[in-house]
């Protein structure tokens, strides 16, 4: 997969992320089929699909959370398929998952804390929590605040946060703006391109579809556990969302409820 210039001529790049004929089965149910993606290092993929298109499961094998049953994830050009999760992480690639992925019981320094841990010496942790708080200022605000009793946009900041504390080359972000309130869920999508003009690779799977191809620099549409349609935002006219998309792209920039979880 390429990447257009201002120009809309094509750019091809290294890659950060390959993905090479991958399929993942759940028993006798096969989610992913032949899935094939490469990302150049420092862009931002979003990944878009019906319910059950296979959005999640990808980005859960990408992060070595499910295992593939055939073919290549190559991080950086090394073969990271059937990698246990935290050799995954140690490598570069960090996952926020559906959901917030913190430790409601934990405050949020210790939250912090907790996700640097495999980061150097004390010094380096030290500098790597105090890089996230800068990034996420109300966090550095809320440090003694249990991660459970934060808005659900502060979560989901300091999901960002645990993520991006390590320094990661690739973030694979899976329905990041799920429940929030409109306004939490442009903060939300700053951050992300914040993240990305840093130079980290993002996949974006994301439900709010016109806002996500607003940022994107390439765009995948997932259709029953395979690749439907690949390229550029500009290409994904609403012929091509209407086809892959239906009923979904109708609902998906719909706003949430303004009360916050």
């Amino acid at each position: 997969m390429s990447v257009g210039d201002d120009d809309g001529r094509a750019v091809v790049e290294g890659a950060a992320l390959t993905i090479e004929g991958l399929a993942v089965r759940y028993g006798a149910f096969q989610a992913l089929s032949n899935v094939s993606i490469e990302v150049p290092a420092g862009r931002l993929l979003a990944i878009l699909g019906p319910n059950g298109a296979g959005k999640s499961t990808l980005g859960r094998a990408v992060a070595a959370l499910v295992p593939n049953c055939a073919g290549r994830i190559l991080l950086d050009g090394v073969d990271i398929a059937g990698w246990p999760a935290h050799r995954v992480r140690r490598a570069g690639l960090a996952y926020i998952p559906e959901g917030r992925g913190i430790f409601p019981g934990l405050s949020v320094i210790d939250n912090l804390r907790m996700a640097v841990r495999p980061v150097g010496n004390r010094e380096a942790r030290r500098t790597a929590v105090e890089r996230a708080t800068e990034l996420f200022p109300v966090l550095g605000d809320r440090s003694r605040q249990l991660g459970g009793s934060l808005s659900g946009g502060e979560q989901q900041m300091l999901g960002l946060a645990r993520a991006l504390a390590v320094e990661p080359r690739v973030v694979v972000a899976d329905e990041m703006s799920l429940g929030l309130a409109p306004r939490v869920v442009d903060q939300v999508f700053e951050r992300i391109e914040t993240v990305r003009r840093g130079g980290v690779t993002v996949l974006l799977i994301e439900q709010f579809v016109h806002r996500a191809l607003a940022i994107a620099d390439l765009c995948v549409i997932m259709s029953r556990g395979t690749v439907g349609w690949s390229g550029i935002p500009a290409g994904a006219d609403q012929e091509i969302l209407d086809r892959y998309l239906g009923e979904a792209d109708a609902t998906a920039d719909e706003p949430a409820p303004e009360t916050l979880p």
